[in-house]
């Protein structure tokens, strides 16, 4: 299987030495190209292709990691090139199937990463269309699962699933600033101190529910005993947060569809 990668932004960038380091491909099999060519320098024995037609001519999955406004130009670019069985996979979840055929007729799967794939412990979201065969969906999981989990999707569930994997580690990191940032007001304990403490425990917390399979309300009653500190902060907490967390979902929506508008607008759609 020959891996090709258009484009060495972050998610390009993190997605090809993953695989050259955890998918077990041969160096010959595995190639990124990028419209500058000082970036690829870092890629040391990756093996770097100039353009992007050489790259989807010799490649059995084509990943395309660039911004919805450069979609279209790409595929317009390797359509004439790329082989008729291969697999493109876009990582842009904002440009749906059909306005991708319009350009290209390739089968498709699209690809959501979270940041935690550094660590290999990524929630991936992944969607087909109609054209790609349980063969290849087997072949893009096990690509794939180098970087963690691996959550197949409808495509109109997309977007709420990129809010609860792709966006939640910039949610959970804002929560935990506040939150440390308060702490800090009523304690001497040094502020990256404070941050260890709660980071080491919110780990912890994680690995402890998933581990026992206990739910968000198992813990609340573990913890917070009835008439105790803990139940006191709980209560602050689901008074008051439910709207923020309502407004949070409605804003962040809000701008995914305003974001899908204009990347559509840029294929004509």
């Amino acid at each position: 299987m020959r891996v090709g990668i258009i484009g060495y932004g972050s998610m390009g960038k993190m997605l090809l030495w993953q695989f050259a380091e955890n998918a077990g491909l041969d160096k010959d099999d595995l190639w990124v190209s990028n419209r500058s060519q000082d970036k690829l320098e870092e890629a040391g024995n990756i093996s770097t292709i100039s353009d992007n037609r050489s790259l989807a001519s010799r490649s059995d999955i084509v990943f395309v990691c660039v911004r919805p406004g450069d979609l279209k130009s790409v595929l317009e670019e390797i359509r004439d090139v790329i082989k008729p069985e291969a697999l493109l996979v876009s990582l842009n979840g904002s440009i749906p199937f059909d306005l991708i055929h319009k350009v290209i007729e390739n089968k498709t799967a699209k690809v959501i990463p979270s940041v935690t794939a550094e660590i290999r412990r990524s929630q991936t979201l992944v969607c087909f269309d109609d054209k790609v065969s349980e063969n290849d969906k087997e072949d893009l999981r096990s690509l794939l699962s180098v970087i963690g989990n691996i959550i197949e999707l409808p495509e109109s569930e997309m977007g709420m699933g990129s809010e609860l994997v792709s966006c939640m580690p910039g949610f959970i990191a804002s929560v935990f600033d506040v939150i440390c940032t308060s702490a800090g007001k009523h304690t001497s304990i040094p502020e990256d101190q404070i941050v260890r403490m709660v980071l080491s425990t919110m780990s912890a917390t994680g690995d402890l529910m998933l581990s026992n399979e206990l739910s968000f309300g198992d813990v609340v009653s573990r913890v917070a005993t009835k008439g105790g500190i803990t139940e006191e902060g709980t209560r602050v907490i689901y008074d008051n947060m439910p709207d923020t967390a309502d407004l949070l979902f409605e804003k962040t929506l809000e701008k995914r569809n305003l974001t899908s508008e204009a990347a559509k607008s840029s294929f004509g759609g």
